[in-house]
Order: structure tokens, then sequence, then C-alpha cells
């Protein structure tokens, strides 16, 4: 009789433990799913296997860069994404306009330079669509691109770039301009020893930067590869 009992105890602990166990795997398999839908709105590079690259310029300072940016770009008869911040875009808006009047790609950078990686869907979903309102009062077009600032992001940051119709875009090249040691020669080595088919190069407006762009242009142009935008590589 004991062993009777004991048998069934044991036969109901097994029980739970299967339950436990499905329900886990169970769990796995949707959250496995979920980020796999989201993931298909982020972007690294672009999905052309061909030799175009975009370059992807994110704002937030350097206004006194962006003019001599802005005539490297026109001379080459090239257009690139930029990426401002919703304040610095209501700061700066004759600027805005210039890159917009120079028919290139503006994007979303969110509307304060903070990690979104921390933030809620809530406070996410609130930085992108405020930045999107001030952007597209400026502009009259409505950005579908979403670069996080630092390349912060969580499944929150997604879901609210998701939600409300955006791409999620990082990059495959980093220049890493901002960085106080990150000199010209530094800067071209960075970006033509690793370009590839549909690269997304991140730069941003600095001094460097600028003295770097003519040979990185040329560079590129001598390898055969197009410079554009964001959707050039993608769509």
């Amino acid at each position: 009789m004991k062993m009777v009992i004991m048998n069934k105890n044991t036969l109901i602990l097994i029980l739970i433990v299967i339950t436990l166990l499905l329900g886990f795997i169970f769990f796995l398999l949707v959250n496995s799913k979920t980020k796999d839908v989201f993931n298909e709105d982020i972007f690294y590079k672009g999905t052309k296997d061909e030799k175009v690259v975009a370059f992807a310029c994110n704002i937030d300072w350097g206004n006194e860069y962006i003019p001599d940016m802005l005539k490297i770009f026109k001379d080459n008869n090239i257009r690139i994404s930029f990426f401002p911040t919703g304040r610095w875009a209501k700061d700066n808006l004759e600027l805005i306009k210039l890159i917009d009047k120079d028919n290139h790609e503006i994007g979303n950078h969110g509307y304060n330079h903070v990690d979104y990686n921390k933030l809620s869907y809530d406070k996410n979903k609130e930085e992108i669509l405020k930045a999107h309102n001030v952007l597209k009062d400026i502009t009259g077009k409505s950005p579908i691109y979403f670069a996080p600032p630092s390349g912060a992001f969580n499944d929150n940051t997604i879901k609210a770039a998701n939600d409300l119709g955006y791409k999620l875009i990082l990059w495959s090249i980093d220049t890493i301009d901002w960085r106080k040691d990150s000199t010209k020669d530094i800067i071209i080595n960075r970006v033509v020893s690793k370009v590839h088919n549909s690269a997304i190069v991140l730069m941003h407006p600095t001094e460097e930067t600028v003295k770097a762009l003519p040979e990185i242009i040329n560079s590129l142009f001598k390898k055969g590869y197009k410079i554009g935008t964001i959707d050039d590589v993608i769509n």
C-alpha cells in the first residue's frame, strides 16, 4: 500500500514537471517567433546585392560642419541619409531646410539623444513620434527610417518603431568619427577597408569627417561603388 502511494506521488510530480517543461518550451518558441518578426524591420545593412552603399549621418551637434558636408555631396552628385534628432531640427530650421533642399533623405533620430534601450514602450513611441511631427512640419515629408541614438534599442523600441510604420536602421560600417583619436586617415581606412555591397556607413558632422569624405568618396567610386541613401540599399 505504501509503495502504491509513493508511485502515485511520483507520477503526479512527473506530470507537473512535464507540464512546466512544455510551458517553458512553448514560451521559448513564441518569444523566438516574435523576435524573428521584429527583426525583419531592423537593418544593419541593405538588402541589395549590388555595389551600392548608403551614408547615414546622425545629427545632434556639429552644425558648423554640415554646410561643408553638403557642398562635398553636391559636388559629387551624391544624396545621402541624414538622421537629426527632433530637438536639434527644431533649433536649426535653416540647416534642415538646406538638407531637404538638396534632396537628401531625412530620417528620424528620436526627439532626444537618450538611451532608448532604457525606455518603456510608451516613452519610445513618444520620442519617435515627437521627432516625426517636428520633421514633417519642417519638410512636409514623413520619415520612414528610425536610427536610435548610439544604436541603443530594446524590444520596446522595435515594437514602437514598427507600430509607427518605421524601419529601424543601424550600420555595418562605423566611422567612430566622434572619438577624439579618429583622424582623417583612420576614418578613411575604417570605411574603405570594410566596404561591401549594401553597406550602411555611419558618420557624424565632425571636422575630421569633412576632411575624410572627399577621399572616401573617390576611393569608393574607383572601386565601382555608388553612394546613396538608406532607401537606395533597401528598396
